[in-house]
């Protein structure tokens, strides 16, 4: 049995393939489009998964969409009525909606068949039913406590639900205008960081402030009885004018969220580009604690609801790694499940999996482990595209390339590594990474002057052999997707300063031997050598979507002054 699961007509546009229950392609479409966020509709990832597959779209069974336009329309309408909605966002949405209601129309005209042709079932499934699934049905958990939280998504923001075995019960949920997610977004527009996406910026720059306005902030947003939350609508303007987003060309945007309020609060807002002050660290901080602490909120609610010790998070507000670093410690939960994508593009596997185990009744599969569902290159394609560019290259074999290649970073090289399969999700997980000695200093000033070009708030992640979490970091944990912050242990800050934030934490990726086998054998060689058995990892790009195929990563490393460039077993060195 074959599904396609697609998200579709909005932001971090995806798609991924199931085979029998187990996903076996999943990719996002900006790797392929080349725009950050890409939204639209997900051809080019369409046609990577049946290619990676080997079947036609005539060989599907189902295909499911993680949007259903039918959801919460009398609410939808109540809201449009009640709040005078403008016509321009009401016609926008309407022909969404229609889009996302003609996927056979545009499969057919995407692989030039005809619409009879395509067999498959279409389920349009809930945006945030599909988060949770993605979620529950990606773990170990047989029960668990489910939150899936983000800005919006078929009228709804929060949701919370229960997990048992083949089953997802919802218990409640927050519907429009009220969302976390868009008073995160609505800080980050106030603090001059206008792109979409770029959320992750005020959580990079909050520990180098002080938590000063949470009484100011807690104007904004308030805690409810129920558990959840309330946007005070003095402060944002989607309450009568909806969030005005397009996607020209693919490059997803999104107004400004803030409304004048904001200003008599807190002063002027940060214009793009201007400098930072104090002030707007200040303001990056409590608007990160404010947050954390709505989180907790929220779950130890859900957790007195349901009792559970498990608890499983999605959505674009569980990629906030530094609040989810610190669930365990400030709820009673006991054991905690992130997918690799909790994002949006992560609802193509989340609509397929709810698909397979909650409506068709399928038993579960094991626990995904692994990220590792993308585009594949051969040493064929690596070697045709070196000689196409006239780049001389050495092949060597695991022993001497697994030598060779931490020498140079013993060395202080910084080195591009391109191996198997691209990830699926926002992480470079170590096949699409650069990586730098994690002892060094001067990392950062290095990797910024050498390659990334960002913001210097913005710190660098380690990526630690799973054996040794415990004795580098407070928490123990097992982190394979790169999605939470712990303390690094006081004595190790000076071991490891370059991947060592400004708070003394670290957004750590543990490697597992057997999930990642040859970035593990890397990082042991270089413990071998260094007596550290860290490396630090960042995604394989320059201000673009990580690499995805050898032309990128060889155009990535000549317009760079990265040191060596690792294609599988090819190496090439300036």
């Amino acid at each position: 049995m074959y599904i396609l699961g697609i998200n579709a007509y909005h932001a971090d546009s995806s798609a991924c393939l199931l085979k029998d229950g187990v996903v076996i392609c999943a990719t996002e479409e900006e790797r392929f489009r080349r725009i950050k966020h890409w939204a639209g509709f997900p051809s080019e990832s369409i046609k990577f998964c049946l290619k990676d597959a080997k079947i036609s779209v005539e060989d599907l069974d189902y295909i499911t969409i993680s949007r259903d336009p039918k959801a919460n329309v009398s609410k939808k309408i109540i809201h449009t009525i009640k709040n005078k909605v403008r016509i321009k966002s009401v016609l926008d949405r309407l022909l969404n909606t229609k889009k996302v209601g003609s996927v056979k129309s545009e499969l057919a005209k995407l692989l030039n068949v005809r619409e009879s042709f395509i067999k498959a079932d279409v389920h349009h499934i809930e945006h945030h039913r599909s988060h949770i699934a993605s979620a529950f049905f990606a773990s170990r958990f047989k029960e668990s406590a489910i939150l899936s939280i983000d800005g919006f998504g078929d009228f709804t923001s929060t949701m919370t639900s229960v997990g048992t075995g083949n089953k997802i019960k919802v218990l409640d949920c927050v519907n429009y205008p009220h969302s976390l997610g868009v008073f995160y977004t609505a800080v980050t527009h106030f603090l001059g960081f206008h792109n979409y996406g770029d959320e992750y910026k005020v959580m990079g720059l909050a520990p180098y402030g002080e938590a000063k306005y949470l009484k100011e902030l807690s104007e904004i947003i308030q805690k409810t009885d129920d558990g959840f939350f309330r946007l005070n609508h003095k402060y944002f303007k989607h309450f009568k004018q909806g969030v005005a987003m397009d996607w020209e060309n693919g490059e997803p945007k999104i107004d400004l969220l803030y409304t004048k309020q904001w200003e008599v609060l807190f002063w002027n807002a940060r214009k793009k580009g201007d400098d930072l002050k104090q002030f707007h660290v200040d303001l990056a901080a409590t608007a990160q604690r404010f947050t954390e602490q709505m989180i907790f909120y929220i779950l130890n609610k859900l957790h007195e609801n349901t009792g559970l010790d498990n608890l499983c998070i999605a959505g674009g507000v569980a990629q906030n790694s530094v609040a989810n670093g610190k669930i365990l410690l400030n709820t009673p939960f006991k054991n905690i499940y992130v997918p690799s994508a909790g994002h949006d593009a992560g609802t193509s596997i989340g609509s397929a999996l709810y698909l397979y185990n909650h409506i068709l009744k399928k038993d579960r599969l094991p626990e995904i482990k692994t990220a590792y569902f993308g585009k594949k290159s051969t040493e064929e394609e690596i070697i045709n595209c070196l000689f196409k560019s006239n780049i001389k290259y050495e092949k060597l074999e695991d022993k001497y390339l697994f030598n060779r290649v931490s020498d140079k970073l013993i060395k202080g090289g910084v080195v591009g590594w391109f191996q198997g399969r691209a990830e699926f999700g926002p992480r470079a997980l170590g096949h699409r990474s650069i990586l730098v000695d994690p002892r060094r200093k001067d990392a950062k000033d290095l990797l910024n002057k050498k390659i990334k070009r960002r913001e210097s708030f913005r710190p660098f992640a380690p990526s630690i052999l799973e054996e040794y979490v415990e004795e580098y970091f407070v928490q123990n944990d097992q982190v394979p997707f790169m999605d939470k912050v712990f303390d690094i242990k006081k004595e190790k800050h000076s071991k490891i300063p370059a991947v060592t934030h400004v708070d003394g934490t670290g957004r750590l990726q543990s490697v597992n031997k057997d999930v990642s086998p040859r970035f593990h054998r890397l990082i042991s060689e270089f413990q071998k050598k260094s007596g550290v058995p860290i490396l630090l990892n960042t995604s394989f790009n320059e201000n673009e979507p990580i690499v995805n195929k050898p032309e990128e990563a060889l155009d990535c490393f000549l317009r760079t002054k990265m040191d060596m460039l690792v294609m599988e077993n090819i190496i090439i060195e300036r």
